[in-house]
């Protein structure tokens, strides 16, 4: 794969960013594309190893090395088909996917992986941009009709792919737009929502029905779906925020992070949100609480509204600097990471919780009052007070939220509190219903909801027809 010598001759570089003074003042993506000649020269860089490892931590199962191959030889049109052959949206998943494939890569051994998120994504926007991506339409009608909840990357990844086998697919989605969290948790410096409608557009040529504004267990009942569908997919996502129960909770100025990130979302669309119920860290001090990619993302929001202070707080310890390779390669290691939006201002703390929040006469949130943890256990006496006009709880996910759709059905739900089904029928408990992505298998990357939204659809498909054609 790659030049036989390639690795020993070039040294791995990445995409650049724009400067931080020139890209906090807007919400476009900053990520400079590389150069046909530079990610040819990444590609060259893929070992013959024998044993691609980073097949093992891509979870949508790409053909890293054989598209590594194809770049490096210059057959683009090549790669962009074997890179489609496992992955529905590419272009999603080389903006916002963390790369455990890179983790994965025997390059990596010694730090220096192939810079595969890179050239994933130079494939798939050359193959826009040449008009190589095309709708793929069925070569025959099967005349069942599937109803897929949830307009997320699984939700579209299996609607997708049940279209392409000739059923007739309605995509349902409880918002005003299609996308899920990709639409109204990743903010738009990191991708920008033309891509979403770019990729729709492809899915309507290929018969795929959008239905938005469509809360099934809300306006749509259960029952009517179950009566006109031949099977309904659940994808909606793990969407019940995890809650921070301190004193002080309820002040005004505490938010979920993903209503201050969708609401700017909406904003930056060209919605208009009415005054009372804006969301805006302008002039504020703003601490946001979880150290995770969505922490991330309401930090660079903040910047770009103009806070006057941010502060991120984790309750896990500071990580290593650097990982012990021969003890957790090829495996996602713990290790210390900056983002992008950390890059562009804001101070971290690490191993410190929460123990209330203190306000102001009308109810306002003015203060958040931490204390320093050792072991996991508080540290006597090293309780401190930070000023925040703004706080926003960014610690993940529980589960998919039960009331309505979920409670309605009565499908069972694992020991977590998220839809049971395994990954072989991704069927439920309830007939003709299966759940995929992070309603099945809670929180998780994007790559993961393609693929279980491919491998849903493949079950699906098996079950109406009794065999598929679709892969896994």
């Amino acid at each position: 794969m790659g030049k036989p010598t390639g690795f020993l001759e070039i040294g791995r570089t990445d995409r650049p960013y724009a400067k931080v003074a020139e890209r906090v003042g807007n919400y476009r993506e900053f990520v400079k594309p590389f150069s046909d000649e530079a990610a040819q020269g990444q590609g060259a860089r893929c070992m013959d190893c024998g044993i691609p490892f980073c097949h093992n931590g891509c979870p949508v199962n790409n053909l890293i090395p054989d598209w590594n191959h194809l770049v490096f030889k210059g057959r683009w049109r090549e790669a962009l088909a074997t890179l489609h052959s496992t992955n529905n949206f590419p272009e999603f998943t080389g903006r916002i996917c963390p790369a455990p494939c890179e983790a994965s890569c025997t390059l990596n051994i010694n730090d220096d992986a192939v810079t595969i998120k890179s050239i994933e994504c130079t494939i798939i926007d050359r193959g826009f941009a040449e008009g190589w991506v095309q709708p793929e339409l069925p070569v025959r009608k099967t005349g069942k009709k599937i109803a897929v909840v949830g307009s997320g990357p699984a939700g579209m990844a299996a609607a997708q792919q049940l279209a392409r086998a000739g059923h007739g697919v309605t995509l349902f989605e409880k918002d005003d737009r299609i996308g899920g969290l990709l639409r109204y948790g990743i903010p738009d410096f990191k991708m920008e929502k033309h891509l979403i409608d770019r990729r729709m557009d492809q899915m309507k040529a290929e018969g795929v029905v959008f239905k938005t504004n469509s809360h099934i267990g809300g306006n749509i009942s259960v029952e009517t779906l179950l009566k006109d569908f031949d099977a309904v997919i659940l994808t909606g996502g793990a969407q019940a925020p995890r809650d921070l129960p301190v004193p002080g909770r309820d002040l005004k100025g505490i938010h979920f992070a993903m209503d201050f990130l969708g609401q700017n979302n909406k904003r930056v669309a060209g919605d208009i949100i009415p005054e009372k119920d804006v969301i805006t860290a302008t002039g504020k001090n703003v601490i946001v609480i979880g150290g995770g990619d969505t922490g991330s993302d309401c930090i660079g929001t903040s910047v770009r509204m103009g806070a006057k202070s941010v502060t991120q707080l984790e309750i896990m310890p500071r990580p290593p600097e650097q990982e012990n390779k021969p003890l957790v390669w090829p495996y996602w290691p713990l290790k210390m990471r900056t983002s992008s939006s950390q890059e562009e201002g804001c101070e971290r703390d690490f191993a410190v919780a929460t123990k209330m929040f203190k306000g102001d006469a009308r109810g306002n949130v003015v203060a958040q009052q931490i204390v320093r943890l050792e072991n996991g256990k508080e540290v006597p006496g090293s309780e401190t007070e930070l000023p925040a006009d703004l706080v926003l709880l960014a610690m993940g996910f529980v589960h998919p939220i039960h009331d309505g759709m979920v409670k309605n059905l009565g499908v069972k739900l694992d020991g977590r509190g998220n839809v049971e089904a395994n990954t072989l029928k991704y069927q439920t408990s309830v007939p003709k219903v299966f759940a995929a992505g992070d309603m099945r298998r809670g929180q998780s990357l994007v790559v993961w909801a393609i693929r279980e939204g491919r491998q849903a659809a493949r079950a699906v498909d098996e079950f109406l027809m009794g065999s598929t054609d679709l892969p896994r």
